[in-house]
């Protein structure tokens, strides 16, 4: 047997629980990485700076073999440090960003970014595969051929062939011919095309309000007295015919219920509303004009529950306005929570005059 040459000499494991003297971090961390490796764990090294990277890989490269009792006590003084970290902060301001999206406002995470000159994304394609179709098309429309293949081969398939589909043929095809040479690009250059897509997508002006002003003004009126709602509208026609008519369709009102709720929906929309409520409106839909409104309800209901409620309106007392617009407004409200739920989609015409 031909004799082995000896290994360096490992340094001798140092007191109990203690990894050996000798041993600086870097050989450490080398050791706990390696293990870490062995046992298929997942280590996110990646994230770590290039220079980390680089040192770590160089230390791993320098190693041999490292004796049990070596092991064993950089494992044990591995985990007592872990042990006595109670609490951990994101690296840098790239990290406390993160830790802080969504909590403080987007003005001013933008300023500290641009100020700390921290890019938003760590990897801007994660960001791109999570954008709508409709929003990507403008970039395989707009950007270079180039550019259009390269997305196209970072995105999922499935959202890649949507893009394909809405494109001119010709346009189409050329791409998709691209897409077969981008075997050269580099993982830098993928990495610079990423961060300026994911930029110039997301360059849109901050906006005060989440909602346009067709929505908010509809959700404002959807919430008034209908004598003032009528007026407001009437108004509108004279100075903007067109906006008016857009506030129209995104109102919606006990008075829309038969043009806008499907008749099978009827049922679970009565099963969350206040029966006491429903009653009100109910008795009081003929007096205000809209008996086509209670009509619609009663006749997609049981027929048990639909004759006690008929029973019970013609035993109620007049119904005073306000308690009217009081109980509808309550109704509408549930049905437009229930629709921003995902748990009822109301029905879209274009006839709708509101």
């Amino acid at each position: 047997m031909v004799p082995m040459a000896p290994f360096p000499a490992l340094p001798g494991t140092g007191t109990q629980g203690q990894a050996p003297a000798s041993l600086n971090r870097k050989a450490k961390a080398a050791i706990v990485v390696r293990l870490l490796l062995n046992e298929g764990a997942d280590i996110p090294l990646e994230d770590l700076p290039e220079d980390l990277q680089a040192q770590l890989t160089k230390q791993m490269g320098s190693m041999r073999l490292v004796d049990r009792g070596t092991l064993a006590s950089v494992v044990s003084e591995f985990a007592d440090e872990l042990e006595s970290i109670g609490l951990s902060f994101p690296g840098g301001i790239a990290g406390a960003l993160d830790s802080l999206d969504g909590r403080i406002s987007k003005q001013t995470a933008a300023r500290l970014r641009k100020e700390a000159g921290v890019r938003q994304y760590g990897d801007p394609w994660a960001r791109l595969r999570d954008m709508s179709a409709e929003k990507l098309l403008p970039v395989l429309e707009n950007e270079s051929i180039e550019v259009a293949a390269v997305l196209l081969s970072k995105i999922d398939v499935p959202r890649a062939a949507e893009l394909l589909g809405k494109l001119p043929g010709p346009k189409a095809r050329r791409i998709t011919y691209a897409v077969s040479q981008t075997s050269a690009v580099t993982p830098d250059a993928v990495d610079r095309i990423g961060l300026s897509l994911a930029a110039q997508l997301d360059a849109e002006p901050l906006k005060a309000f989440d909602d346009g002003p067709v929505e908010r003004v509809g959700a404002i009126l959807n919430s008034t007295a209908s004598v003032t709602r009528d007026d407001v509208l009437e108004g509108l026609d004279e100075t903007d015919a067109g906006f008016a008519d857009l506030v129209r369709k995104a109102i919606f009102t006990f008075a829309n219920i038969p043009k806008r709720i499907a008749p099978r929906d009827i049922p679970r929309i009565i099963r969350e509303l206040d029966q006491d409520q429903l009653l009100t409106a109910l008795a009081g839909a003929e007096a205000a004009g809209m008996q086509d409104s209670a009509t619609f309800i009663l006749d997609n209901m049981s027929g048990r529950m639909a004759d006690q409620l008929r029973e019970e309106v013609g035993e109620r007392d007049k119904v005073k306005q306000s308690e009217f617009e009081e109980a509808t407004a309550d109704i509408v409200a549930k049905i437009r929570e229930m629709e921003a739920a995902g748990d009822l989609l109301l029905v879209v015409e274009d006839g709708d005059d509101g």
